[in-house]
C-alpha cells in the first residue's frame, strides 16, 4: 500500500514540474516574441462620415431577421 502511494506521489510530482516547466517556457518564448518581432499595428482608416442606412435597407434587413426567427423557430417544433 504505502509503495502505491509512493509511486503516485512521485508520478504526480514529476507532471507537476512538467507542466510548470512548460508554462514558464511558453512564458519565456512569448515574450521574447514580442520583444524581438513586435506586431506592426494596422493603420488606422479615416472614413467619412459613416452612411446612414436607407428606410428601404432597414425594411429589407427587417424582413430578413423575420424569416430567420420564423424558420429557427419552425425547426424547432
Amino acid at each position: 500500500m504505502q509503495q502505491g502511494l509512493d509511486i503516485t506521489l512521485f508520478g504526480m510530482g514529476i507532471v507537476f514540474t512538467f507542466l510548470l516547466l512548460l508554462v514558464i517556457c511558453t512564458t519565456i518564448m512569448s515574450r521574447v516574441m514580442t520583444r524581438f518581432f513586435p506586431e506592426a499595428e494596422p493603420a488606422a482608416v479615416r472614413s467619412s462620415a459613416p452612411a446612414a442606412p436607407s428606410a428601404a435597407g432597414n425594411a429589407r434587413l427587417r424582413k430578413i431577421i423575420e424569416e430567420a426567427v420564423k424558420q429557427h423557430r419552425n425547426r424547432r417544433k
